[in-house]
C-alpha cells in the first residue's frame, strides 16, 4: 500500500517539495529557485515556465533523495502564493511572464475604484480588500496596457493551479486560491458577474477555470508529468491550496482558539471562523480548505522579504564567508542581532520595501541611524520593524474576537531564536513553533493525505502528522520598552504619509 505523501509548494522565488509518511514524518526535502525579475517600477514577474521546470526538478530530486518507490507515493497536492497572476492559452501554454503578489503596476486602477466605492460594494460579495496584484486589477490593466497578450489568453491561474496543470493536463482553479482573488462571491462560493462588472472586468468571465476543492483529487499525473518529475503516472493528484491554508494546517488550525502568523515573502496573521468577518478594517477573508470554515487575515508584503532584499544587496560578502563556514548569511545576522540589546538603539525600520496597506504609497525607510551604530543595530531595527508590521495587523484582528490561547509562527523567521525572541516580547504571548523545515508542503501533504484517504479527514490528519519543536516565552520586563518602541514605529509611519506622496 502507498505509504508516502508529496507537498509542493511554489512561492515566488523558489519551488520546494518534501515527502512525508503518514504521521507527518518529513523524509526528504528539495528545492529549485526561479529568477523573479522587476522589468520596470513596481512590476515584479517571472517566467512562467520556470514554475514548472523548478517544481519539476525539486520533485525529482526529493524522490531520488528519499530513494522512495515513487509508486508507494499516496498522493501529490500543490499550495503556492496566492494573488498574481498566471494567463496560460487554450494549450496551457504562459501568454506572459507570470505576475507575482508583490506587484505594484495596477495601483491607479486600485484608487480609481476606491475613490468610485467600488471596494464598498462588492465587499459583502467577496469579503475582502482590493489591491493591486489582485488578478482584478492586473487583468484590467493587461486590457489596457498589453492588448495583443490580452488577446492570447485562455484562462485565468494562480501560481500552484498553473503547476497542478502541468502535473494533470487538466485546467482547474482551487477554492482556497480563488477565494483570495476578488473575483468570487464567497457567499455562494461560485463566480459572480456582478463582482466583475463592478470592476468593469465583466467580459472576463469566460477565462475563469471550473473551481474545485482542495481534497478533491482533480486529476492524476500525466505520463509526459511522470517523465519530467519522476512520480508515477496515475498518481492521484489533489485540488491543494492557497499557502496561507496551507501553513494553517502545518499548524495544527483546525479551530478557533489560535493565532497563526506567517513570517515570509508576506507578514500573516490569520484565525479561522465559522462566522465570516466583512469589514473595512480586514484585509480578507477568505474560504479556508475545511469548509465549515473561513479564513480571516490581515497581512501584507511587509515581512522576512526585506530582510532578503537587505542580505541579497549589502551582504554579498558575508553570504561569501558564510558559504565558506558552511552555514547561512542569517545565521550570520542572527549573531550580530544577538550581540545587540532592545535597549541599546532607537532605530526604526518600516518593512514596506514592496509597498504597505498602511498607505499607498509606502516605501522602506530606516529612521534614526547615527554615526556609532553598528551592523547588529541596523539588523534588530529591520527584526523589529518586521515585527510591529505584524503587531499592526494583529491589533486589527483583535477587533473581532476575543484573546488567543496559542500563537505559532511559521515562515523564514521562525528559523531564528532571535527574531522569534522579539516576537514573544512584543506579543506577550508563547510562541509556538512546528516541528519540521517545509511548513507549506507539509499542509499541502495533509490535503494530499485527505484526499487519498489516508486519513479520513482534516483533523485526524492535523491530529496524525503535526508536531512542534519548541515554544519560546516572552520577557515579562521587555513589555514596556516593545510598547514603547511600537509607538514609535507607529509615530513614523504617521510622519512620513505626505512624504511618501511626494515620493510616488
Amino acid at each position: 500500500m502507498p505509504q508516502y505523501l508529496m507537498g509542493i509548494d511554489n512561492g515566488c522565488t523558489v519551488s520546494k517539495a518534501a515527502l512525508f509518511t503518514a504521521d507527518g514524518k518529513e523524509v526528504a526535502v528539495a528545492s529549485a529557485k526561479t529568477q523573479a525579475t522587476s522589468p520596470k517600477p513596481d512590476w515584479y514577474e517571472r517566467d512562467t515556465e520556470e514554475v514548472w521546470t523548478s517544481t519539476a526538478a525539486a520533485v525529482k530530486q526529493v524522490i531520488a533523495q528519499a530513494g522512495v518507490d515513487a509508486k508507494d507515493i499516496a498522493a501529490v497536492a500543490c499550495t503556492g502564493h496566492g494573488n498574481g497572476l498566471y494567463l496560460v492559452d487554450e494549450a496551457g501554454k504562459p501568454v506572459r511572464p507570470g505576475i507575482l503578489s508583490m506587484d505594484g503596476r495596477a495601483k491607479e486602477y486600485i484608487r480609481r475604484w476606491q475613490a468610485e466605492g467600488v471596494g464598498q460594494k462588492v465587499l459583502p460579495m467577496t469579503m475582502q480588500s482590493i489591491w493591486p496584484a489582485q488578478p482584478n486589477a492586473l487583468l484590467a490593466w493587461l486590457r489596457d496596457n498589453e492588448p495583443d497578450t490580452f488577446k492570447k489568453a485562455r484562462w485565468v491561474l494562480m501560481c500552484k493551479d498553473f503547476a497542478r496543470s502541468r502535473l494533470t493536463g487538466k485546467i482547474q482553479m482551487e477554492l482556497t486560491d480563488m477565494s483570495g482573488t476578488s473575483l468570487m462571491n464567497l457567499q455562494t462560493r461560485g463566480y459572480d458577474q456582478a463582482v466583475l462588472e463592478a470592476f468593469g472586468i465583466g467580459e472576463m468571465m469566460d477565462l475563469l477555470p471550473p473551481i474545485v476543492r482542495s481534497e478533491e483529487v482533480c486529476g492524476t499525473v500525466t505520463a509526459e508529468a511522470a517523465a519530467a518529475t519522476g512520480l508515477a503516472e496515475g498518481t492521484p493528484v489533489a485540488g491543494g491550496m492557497f499557502d496561507i491554508d496551507a501553513c494553517g494546517l502545518a499548524t495544527g488550525t483546525i479551530d478557533d482558539s489560535q493565532l497563526c502568523m506567517i513570517a515570509g515573502t508576506w507578514g500573516n496573521n490569520q484565525y479561522i471562523s465559522k462566522t465570516p468577518v466583512v469589514s473595512e478594517d480586514v484585509f480578507m477573508t477568505s474560504c479556508y480548505a475545511m469548509p465549515e470554515y473561513y479564513l480571516i487575515l490581515e497581512g501584507s508584503a511587509t515581512s522576512a522579504s526585506n530582510l532578503e532584499w537587505i542580505v541579497n544587496q549589502f551582504f554579498q560578502a558575508e553570504q561569501a564567508t558564510a558559504a565558506q563556514r558552511g552555514t547561512s548569511v542569517y545565521d550570520v545576522c542572527n549573531e550580530w542581532v544577538e550581540q545587540t540589546k532592545p535597549e541599546d538603539a532607537k532605530i526604526v525600520f518600516l518593512p514596506f520595501l514592496y509597498g504597505s496597506n498602511a498607505h499607498a504609497d509606502a516605501k522602506g525607510s530606516l529612521v534614526g541611524m547615527a554615526g556609532w551604530h553598528t551592523r547588529g543595530h541596523v539588523l534588530r531595527a529591520v527584526y523589529e520593524g518586521v515585527v510591529f508590521g505584524h503587531l499592526t495587523h494583529v491589533n486589527k484582528l483583535m477587533k473581532f474576537r476575543p484573546p488567543f490561547k496559542r500563537v505559532r509562527l511559521v515562515g523564514g523567521a521562525s528559523r531564528s531564536r532571535a527574531w522569534v525572541q522579539i516576537f514573544a516580547d512584543a506579543l506577550q504571548a508563547p510562541v509556538e513553533i512546528p516541528d519540521g523545515t517545509e511548513l507549506g508542503a507539509l499542509g499541502a501533504a495533509i490535503c494530499a493525505a485527505v484526499a487519498a484517504g489516508v486519513h479520513p479527514s482534516y483533523e485526524a490528519a492535523v491530529g496524525a502528522m503535526v508536531r512542534f519543536s519548541r515554544v519560546q516565552e516572552p520577557q515579562s520586563d521587555k513589555a514596556a520598552l516593545y510598547q514603547a518602541k511600537f509607538d514609535r514605529y507607529q509615530k513614523v509611519v504617521q510622519a512620513l504619509g505626505g512624504v511618501w506622496k511626494d515620493l510616488a
